[in-house]
């Protein structure tokens, strides 16, 4: 979802924001009042949101409301999901379930228990917010039973982290602020740093991040039994993973991508993003002993001139920056370099 470029790029709404909205219009009929349209909200930094109600539905003891997941410019795979927030009375405080395609979590590290719906601590206090300001509003005890929704949800999570995570069944309802900011990397990084929490607290010894699916499939391939919740999306955020494996350790890290970004992180990029992070072939050459690729294009080429000796001198270098970046934190380092078809071609550590 491009946005023009005359425009800035427009904010839109976390899952955690949208299932509150939902909540707070059902409750609102279940009190005995009408489904709000729009339903306004109070997210944690004062910010009063509106939402169109685009699903309602009640029967003896219950409500439900829905509305759509608008996340704005950011490409989120939920963006257009119905969220739907079933509400029904009892027992006292709230209490949450996970309705389809809403995740359960069957892993420790996650800031949610095992066995509990996969909705974090800020949109459970978004929606208790929301349910007590109701109840006070109408004379009511607060004492709901919350069951939120995302159909399709199922689906829509197999794109997602959650598999890895321990997270089985749906999507996860998420949001520290109730904004998603278009593009923004934070998420991403956070995603990462909860996996290398569920690793730890799942007790692994050896965690692995990759730049992409080519070259996470020639790990798989290197230790079948390594478990899902060993992999880290990292992508292009070396440094974001890093810098957390610095002060929670795993005991060994593998680390794969391709020759060009992996000469990125050599060189000491912690970003590999081709808009934020270039390849500097004349440091390259010099590396590489090989003149004739510090006019290369791209670090395809640079290998396919030089041959193995780059990759295995762009992995030495790599494991070099990754130890640097880790300081003294007891991790031990693999990097390995692999082409565009999965096949490995150069390993530095471990062996």
């Amino acid at each position: 979802m491009d946005a023009p470029q005359d425009r800035p790029l427009r904010t839109g709404w976390t899952t955690g924001a949208c299932a509150t909205a939902a909540v707070r219009a059902a409750v609102e009929r279940l009190l005995g009042g009408q489904f709000p349209d729009p339903v306004t909200i109070t997210l944690p930094k004062g910010e009063r949101p509106s939402f169109p109600v685009i699903h309602r539905a009640e029967g003896p003891g219950w409500a439900e409301a829905g509305v759509e997941k608008d996340a704005g410019d950011d490409p989120d795979v939920t963006h257009g999901a119905t969220v739907i927030a079933r509400v029904t009375k009892g027992p006292p405080g709230v209490t949450f379930r996970a309705g389809e395609g809403v995740g359960i979590v069957t892993k420790p590290g996650l800031p949610i228990p095992p066995g509990e719906p996969a909705i974090n601590p800020v949109p459970r206090q978004m929606i208790e917010a929301a349910l007590a300001e109701a109840a006070v509003a109408r004379d009511a005890a607060l004492a709901f039973t919350v069951t939120v929704s995302i159909p399709g949800g199922a689906e829509i999570a197999a794109r997602t982290w959650n598999p890895r995570l321990g997270i089985e069944g749906g999507l996860s309802i998420l949001g520290t602020t109730g904004i998603v900011r278009p593009f923004s990397h934070a998420a991403w990084i956070a995603s990462i740093h909860r996996g290398i929490d569920v690793a730890r607290a799942n007790g692994l010894a050896h965690v692995a991040a990759a730049t992409g699916s080519t070259s996470e499939g020639a790990v798989r391939g290197l230790y079948p039994a390594l478990p899902a919740i060993a992999y880290l999306d990292m992508g292009d955020f070396a440094g974001g993973m890093l810098k957390y494996l610095r002060t929670h350790p795993v005991p060994r890290l593998t680390l794969a991508g391709g020759i060009g970004k992996l000469t990125k992180l050599a060189q000491g990029a912690m970003d590999l993003h081709s808009r934020r992070s270039q390849v500097d072939f004349p440091a390259l050459a010099a590396l590489a002993e090989a003149p004739r690729i510090a006019t290369a294009n791209t670090a395809l080429e640079a290998l396919q001139i030089a041959g193995p000796p780059l990759a295995e001198a762009v992995a030495e270098r790599a494991q070099a920056q990754v130890l640097s970046v880790l300081r003294r934190a007891p991790v031990s380092v693999e990097v390995i370099v692999v082409d565009r078809q999965g096949s490995i071609q150069a390993r530095r550590g471990f062996a």
